[in-house]
């Protein structure tokens, strides 16, 4: 299980994962040594999947956001058209979904000019897509990919290595 030290590195390290370690034992009270070596435990148990960079999708001339619903025809239980779907580079996530449509994609472009493309070039193309709806972002309010600290406690433990 985790214990609230834990939950602590998460947080902080979703705050910044740039943030030093020795930054995050004096935060969380320990000594660095100790701090590292949970912060190890975190990754191998698989709850710190990587650290990246997060990068205004407009410095990039990615103005569009836009969310589409996919139609598959595939049997039930394969995952090719996820596969493929998840292939294509201006595609964020992937979501399996249950209801009338089987995929949900979230995609960033230049234009809608540039979206439409990609769906016809590229989404269009995949042989197992029967359908698609498309619905475009007008603003933001929230946007993260911060989860709550409780919502570690779930995890489960893995031995050491």
């Amino acid at each position: 299980m985790f214990d609230s030290r834990d939950n602590e590195i998460l947080n902080i390290l979703q705050s910044n994962a740039r943030t030093s370690n020795a930054e995050i034992a004096r935060q969380v009270g320990m000594a660095p040594s100790a701090t590292l070596e949970r912060i190890r435990k975190l990754e191998r148990r698989g709850a710190i999947q990587g650290y990246e960079a997060r990068i205004e999708p407009q410095a990039l001339g990615l103005d569009l956001l836009a969310f589409v619903f996919v139609r598959s025809n595939e049997v039930p239980g394969c995952a090719t058209t996820g596969d493929q779907l998840a292939a294509i580079p201006e595609v964020l996530e992937v979501h399996h979904v249950a209801g009338e449509d089987c995929y949900l994609i979230k995609m960033r472009a230049a234009s809608p000019e540039a979206l439409g493309k990609i769906l016809r070039q590229q989404v269009g193309r995949i042989s197992t897509v029967t359908g698609t709806r498309t619905t475009i972002v007008l603003g933001t309010l929230k946007e993260t990919s911060r989860l709550p600290g409780r919502a570690a406690q779930s995890l489960p433990e893995v031995a050491d290595a």
